[in-house]
C-alpha cells in the first residue's frame, strides 16, 4: 500500500511523536509498504519521499526534555497551514490510509481526526470523539467510573479563574498529591505536592489542572488492540512520578512485561482495561493504553487512558505486544488493519 506516516506537530510531544513515527516508517517499509513520512509542523513537511527500504528512514532521538512552549504557537501555525491546503493534503487524500504516529495536542485531541473526517480520508487509530473524550482526564475520569472502573478522586482546578478549591485542600491534609494537566500527554509538568503552599501555580503549569492523590503502589499500563487484550506491562520507577526524562531516557527504569504479578490481578488489570477501552468508544477498530496505579492498600486505580500510545522502540504498547508473540512490524501492520476492516 502506499502510507502517509504522521509525526511531529504542535505538541509538547513532538520530539516522542517523530521517533514514534520514525520506527513506524521502518516497519511499514520492511512489509514493502510505499511510504510517505510527514511532519506537518515542520519547516519542510516532508521528512521523507516514497521509502520502500528501511535503511533510507530518518532516525530521531527522544532529548531529556520537551520542546519549549514558545515555540508552539508558530508550531500550530504551520500545521494548520499545512493540513488544510497544499501538497501534504494532496499526498493525504492519494494514498492508501494515513497512519497517525501524533501524540497530544492535535493529533490526539481530535482536532486532526476531525479534519481527516471531513475530508473522508481513512487514518489509523479512534475517531475524533473518542480522542477528545480520551484526551481530557477529568472527562475520561468521569466515564469509567460510570462504567465500573475505578477511578482515583479527581478535583479540577483553573489557576487563572478561581481560587483554590476547598476540596483540593481537603486531598493536601490527607496526603501527598499529584498535580497534572487537564489535557497533555508524556508526563508533561506532572507534579507531586506536598505542602498547601506548593500548590501555588508553578512555571510551566497548564491553564486548566486535575489534582488527585498521590497513589504508593506499583505501577502498571495494559494496552488494548482492537479486540485483543495484551499482557500487563509494570513500571518499576526509581523516583515516585514516571515523568517525560523516566519514560523515554534509556535505563532510567524498569519495564517487565508480562509483570511479576499473580494472576488475580492481571486478569483484574486486562478486564479493566477492556471495560476502559469499550466504555470510551475505542471498539474494535480501535487501540489504546490504560495506565494504572495501585493505592496504599494494592487496589488498583485507572489514570488515564492514551488514544495514541508510544511506538518508539522503547515504547510500553510495544513491549505488551512483543510479551503477546508480535514482533513491531506485526504490531504495525495489524493497527492499519484495524483502521482497514
Amino acid at each position: 500500500m502506499r502510507i502517509a506516516v504522521l509525526c511531529g506537530g504542535e505538541s509538547s510531544e513532538r520530539d516522542v511523536s517523530r521517533a514514534s513515527g520514525s520506527a513506524v516508517a521502518r516497519a511499514l517499509t520492511e512489509r514493502r509498504h510505499e511510504v510517505w513520512l510527514v511532519d506537518p509542523a515542520a519547516e519542510d513537511p516532508f521528512l521523507a519521499r516514497g521509502l520502500r527500504e528501511p535503511a533510507a528512514v530518518p532516525q530521531f532521538a527522544v532529548p531529556r526534555t520537551p520542546p519549549s512552549a514558545a515555540d508552539q504557537p508558530a508550531l500550530r501555525r504551520r500545521a494548520f497551514a499545512t493540513l488544510t491546503r497544499g501538497p501534504v493534503l494532496d499526498l493525504l487524500r492519494d494514498v492508501d490510509i494515513v497512519f497517525l504516529a501524533l501524540h497530544g495536542g492535535w493529533g490526539e485531541d481530535g482536532h486532526l481526526q476531525g479534519l481527516l473526517e471531513m475530508a473522508g480520508i481513512r487514518f489509523t487509530g479512534a475517531s475524533s470523539s473518542v480522542c477528545a473524550t480520551a484526551w481530557r482526564k477529568d472527562h475520561t475520569c468521569l466515564v469509567l467510573r460510570g462504567a465500573g472502573v475505578p477511578v482515583a478522586e479527581q478535583v479540577r482546578y483553573r489557576p487563572a479563574h478561581e481560587d483554590l478549591p476547598i476540596a483540593a485542600k481537603r486531598l493536601v491534609d490527607a496526603g501527598p498529591v499529584v498535580v497534572k494537566p487537564a489535557a497533555d500527554g508524556s508526563s508533561v509538568s506532572v507534579r507531586l505536592v506536598e505542602l498547601l503552599t506548593d500548590l501555588a501555580p508553578a512555571p510551566g503549569d497548564a491553564d486548566d489542572l486535575v489534582i488527585e492523590p498521590f497513589l504508593p503502589g506499583r505501577e502498571f499500563t495494559v494496552s488494548v488492540v482492537g479486540d485483543l487484550v495484551l499482557p500487563v506491562a509494570e513500571i518499576e520507577l526509581g523516583s515516585p512520578l514516571f515523568d517525560y526524562e523516566a519514560k523515554y531516557q534509556p535505563g532510567v527504569v524498569r519495564e517487565v512485561c508480562p509483570a511479576e504479578i499473580d494472576l488475580s490481578l492481571s486478569h483484574t488489570l486486562q478486564d479493566l482495561a477492556g471495560r476502559a477501552h469499550g466504555a470510551l468508544g475505542f471498539g474494535p477498530n480501535g487501540y489504546c493504553r490504560v495506565d494504572f496505579r495501585c493505592d496504599s492498600e494494592g487496589a488498583p486505580m485507572c489514570l488515564e487512558v492514551n488514544a495514541l500510545p508510544g511506538l518508539t522502540p522503547s515504547s510500553l504498547l510495544p513491549l505488551a505486544a512483543g510479551a503477546a508473540g508480535m514482533d513491531f512490524p506485526d504490531l504495525v501492520e495489524r493497527l492499519v488493519g484495524l483502521a482497514l476492516r
